[in-house]
């Protein structure tokens, strides 16, 4: 590294707010870019100055990095996709009349309870400024699985037929299952 005060400065305050393999890529194309205005003929003090008005005040750059996060764009497939899923298990549990189900209350409380936390996680996610916030989308996916297995068990063992909304909301949650858990390490990576 270029070793600019300056410089350092710069990519201390990245790497306050954002993962070290990507303050690390933005550190290559940093030094770069200063060595390259070094050769240009420009002393130190302002070839760094050049090199990090080129990168950019660092809240542009986390706020592009944010915006880009894969907690973020996975939270906002989520939430897009949220009301059809409630449209389809809503109507598979009316027209199966799942309040005559034998299922504890407790049961459907927890159920209902870790559904709004999922909800939340994944609206904090979406609507976060920081990196680190958006891998809140980690955990709720993690959740969101468990909350569609515990769905298709219930179905399975409670509903006395299958209706025909469960037809589409069965394979949906089947999609959504492995979508959710394929994304939760790409998003703890991060």
């Amino acid at each position: 590294m270029a070793g600019h005060q300056l410089i350092d400065e710069y990519l201390a305050e990245l790497a306050r707010r954002l993962p070290g393999a990507d303050v690390d890529e933005l550190a290559d194309g940093l030094d770069e870019t200063f060595q390259h205005h070094r050769r240009r003929g420009l002393p130190a003090a302002s070839a760094a100055a050049a090199a990090t008005a080129e990168f950019g005040h660092p809240d542009l750059i986390i706020k592009a990095f944010v915006r880009q996060a894969p907690g973020r764009r996975t939270a906002l497939a989520l939430l897009a996709s949220g009301p059809l899923f409630g449209a389809l298990w809503g109507s598979s549990l009316i027209s199966a009349h799942a309040w005559t189900w034998p299922i504890p209350l407790g049961a459907a409380v927890a159920f209902g309870g870790t559904l709004l936390a999922v909800v939340c996680a994944l609206i904090a996610a979406t609507l976060s400024r920081s990196y680190r916030r958006t891998r809140l989308a980690g955990p709720a996916c993690g959740l969101l699985v468990l909350l569609d297995g515990a769905m298709l068990a219930a179905i399975a063992l409670a509903a006395p037929a299958l209706s025909w909304p469960m037809a589409l909301a069965i394979p949906a949650s089947l999609v959504r299952i492995g979508l959710a858990a394929r994304s939760v390490p790409r998003i703890l990576a991060h």
